[in-house]
């Protein structure tokens, strides 16, 4: 317990906020029919689980729901999803649940997708009564069609609305009779500035202990933001895909390569985050000797390798949902903080994926042809936030068509962002704003790149 002062203690303690403790079926009938629901977690770490699933025995339909991904299939908001409960989703990333893709295209699910960064800036403005703000994200792509652009220090812009809901649902970890609200590792993620955006706010915790039990200097969210607490018991069934550490993926061939070679661009005390895909091969071939500062936009600074065994129960998790270790001297945050750090320019490097370079420096790396467009996550801010970008992909895509092209035909995820490309056959670099080809890998040919890539390049020294 907390050491208070024990003339504070007594004289304070019957006069604070007491936050009814309710169950999850009580909780769920207090969201109305058409209510715009803000729901935590990212994946199903940090998910109010069971708050959704009683919502889920309702009636109650014709929902909005705000959540950066609609659970998995059959499992939080996709439970919902299943039942024809929402009518209309807000966020970045519903293409990890193939029932949301569906509804989509059945049109049965309305989709307004964000960036992860704007939308979790939304989030915090609607709750601290700021109407929208300008950022640079998604300029000049599909996802800014229609909104306000605006100039500014000569880069464009994009405006971007808050959000409020009418109920947020949250989880934490702890709670005392006060809510106040302490999340553990990568559970903030959007919890923490939901608990702030919504008119009702129940929270989902594992644990209610007295007043004077929590450190106030570890306390997360006031209980001045929670309305009712509900404790529910996490269970590896509820985590879903994270639920455990699944084998080791074969990162043999072309890919390790790509990966190695992208290592040799890292440098001690480079702040690095590292995309899905061949990028996240990278995080097992860093070791201590390399100072190498790896960042996960979830809420995470300082991670290691993949653990041999556990899950999302003993572990933090990445951008890919995937368990972690924590090394020494990393740090936890919520989501906001963390797209802070990327839009602020604090992250020196950053390693994506990517599907259509251009030789505008122009990247297409988020949606696959003849898919709904369902999922940008954190790209289109990394690629505008990070002092580099470097995309890490194979030189042709499964068809044999060159992905190295003059114009990108995919749907853009930021334009002239491009620093690097790396491939299994070549390094390029954009110098003076022109295509330039600065490397051959180990056993690629020019003639061989010069066939497969359609940009013109110029040949540079080392080729």
């Amino acid at each position: 317990m907390y050491a208070y002062p024990p003339n504070i203690l007594h004289q304070q303690i019957d006069v604070m906020k007491r936050v009814p403790q309710i169950s999850p079926e009580q909780a769920a009938q207090l969201v109305p029919e058409g209510a715009v629901l803000m729901a935590g977690g990212f994946g199903m770490t940090g998910n109010p689980v069971h708050l959704l699933h009683a919502l889920a025995q309702t009636q109650t339909g014709g929902l909005t729901y705000i959540g950066n991904n609609v659970g998995e299939p059959g499992l939080g908001g996709g439970r919902l999803l299943r039942n024809g409960q929402i009518k209309k989703a807000i966020g970045s990333y519903f293409t990890s649940n193939p029932e949301a893709a569906q509804a989509a295209l059945d049109g049965n699910l309305d989709v307004q997708l964000m960036p992860q960064g704007s939308f979790a800036e939304a989030i915090r403005a609607g709750g601290a009564g700021i109407g929208g703000f300008y950022t640079p994200t998604a300029a000049g792509t599909v996802i800014a069609e229609g909104s306000e652009i605006r100039e500014i220090d000569g880069q464009p812009h994009v405006f971007i609305p808050a959000l409020r809901a009418d109920v947020a649902f949250i989880r934490a970890r702890q709670a005392d009779t006060a809510g106040n609200l302490v999340y553990q590792r990568t559970e903030q993620n959007f919890n923490k500035a939901m608990a702030l955006a919504a008119d009702l706010v129940i929270a989902e915790v594992e644990t209610i202990v007295p007043l004077g039990d929590l450190d106030p200097d570890h306390i997360h969210t006031p209980g001045i933001y929670v309305d009712y607490l509900v404790q529910a018991h996490t269970t590896l069934d509820d985590l879903g895909s994270s639920a455990s550490v699944s084998p080791p993926t074969d990162a043999s061939g072309i890919r390790l390569g790509i990966a190695r070679r992208a290592l040799q661009e890292l440098h001690p005390g480079d702040l690095v985050n590292l995309g899905i895909g061949i990028p996240t091969l990278i995080a097992d071939l860093i070791t201590p000797d390399h100072g190498i500062i790896l960042h996960t936009e979830n809420g995470m600074l300082g991670f290691g390798p993949s653990p041999q065994d556990g899950g999302a129960m003993d572990y933090p998790v990445n951008a890919g949902k995937i368990p972690v270790t924590a090394l020494p001297g990393s740090s936890y945050f919520d989501s906001t903080d963390s797209f802070a750090m990327i839009r602020g320019g604090h992250v020196d490097v950053a390693v994506m994926g990517g599907l259509q370079v251009d030789s505008h420096a122009n990247l297409a790396n988020w949606a696959v042809p003849g898919k709904p467009l369902l999922g940008v996550g954190g790209a289109m801010d990394l690629a505008v936030g990070a002092k580099r970008l470097l995309i890490t992909m194979t030189h042709t895509s499964r068809r044999g068509d060159p992905k190295i092209v003059p114009e990108c035909t995919l749907p853009l995820t930021a334009t002239g962002v491009v620093d690097m490309i790396i491939t299994e056959l070549a390094v390029f670099e954009f110098i003076g704003g022109q295509l330039t080809l600065t490397e051959l890998m180990p056993g690629a040919t020019l003639d061989e790149v010069r066939a497969k890539t359609a940009a013109p390049f110029t040949e540079g020294v080392h080729t």
